[in-house]
């Protein structure tokens, strides 16, 4: 309700209202991401910029240190703010658009011994979680994770955010098979080490895999599938805004924290 008014102690206003509807008393952090926290908006503040313009992001171990908290303070803000991040756009995409699949979890040949995974190779999701992503090409890029790489599980993705008659560029992966029946499909076969056809090609999406890839190994070094769809959609976020300044990012950010909010309940359930 608009009709409410300010709370005074000893005289002094400090931030606390009161509904003349309900009766109940709230904050301006009421329905953000920032209500129930009992951090200062200045360190919020400053977390969101820190995070939002730094390229491959900041661990939770150095935001820390930076605004004075506890790790887990940091770690729960950070993902907080990965929430707000994960707003998506309804708007199909069209034109020129690239898909592909990747795998996150690290290489089977990297691990101690006691620790390599039996039969793990390839597209085995046994210690890999698939990850899909389709960009517009010179625009946004869109993520999601996904329990396999079957076509029943990537076509409806496709249908849902590219407008029929688009054209779609693929690798020769045969779950894209069935997209010519819709789309003006176009298979790079990077099995034949082909790599460009004509002007169509996959480089978009790949590169932002590597991307993505760089900054879970070399900031974040694990993530676990539970919590991969928030830092797939902190990367997404942040190769979206990669044509804007970082005041203009921190601005768009803050616009994304309202109906946002994420309780550690919620963060941390099964």
């Amino acid at each position: 309700s608009n009709n409410h008014y300010k709370l005074k102690v000893n005289g002094e206003f400090k931030g606390l209202y009161k509904c003349n509807s309900c009766r109940e008393r709230f904050t301006v952090k009421l329905g953000t991401m920032f209500e129930g926290s009992n951090i200062s908006l200045r360190k919020w503040f400053i977390a969101i910029y820190i995070f939002s313009s730094h390229k491959k992001g900041i661990s939770s171990h150095q935001l820390a240190s930076d605004l004075g908290i506890t790790q887990k303070s940091a770690w729960f803000m950070l993902q907080r703010i990965r929430y707000a991040f994960g707003v998506k756009s309804e708007e199909k995409l069209q034109g020129v658009v690239q898909a592909d699949e990747t795998f996150v979890g690290g290489k089977n040949k990297n691990r101690h011994a006691d620790k390599k995974v039996a039969y793990s190779q390839g597209r085995s999701v046994k210690d890999k979680t698939p990850v899909f992503g389709i960009i517009q090409t010179g625009g946004n890029v869109h993520t999601t994770v996904i329990p396999d790489t079957k076509a029943k599980t990537i076509k409806p993705i496709i249908e849902n955010m590219v407008s029929n008659g688009s054209i779609v560029v693929t690798d020769e992966w045969h779950a894209y098979k069935a997209l010519a029946k819709d789309y003006a499909h176009v298979v790079v076969n990077h099995k034949e080490k082909e790599y460009v056809r004509g002007e169509f090609h996959t480089n978009g999406i790949e590169n932002f895999w590597s991307l993505l890839k760089h900054g879970i190994y070399g900031i974040y070094h694990h993530t676990s599938p539970k919590h991969l769809h928030r830092y797939c959609d902190e990367f997404a976020f942040r190769f979206n805004s990669r044509k804007i300044e970082s005041g203009e990012r921190f601005d768009f950010s803050l616009r994304n924290t309202e109906n946002r909010r994420l309780t550690y309940k919620q963060l941390i359930s099964k």
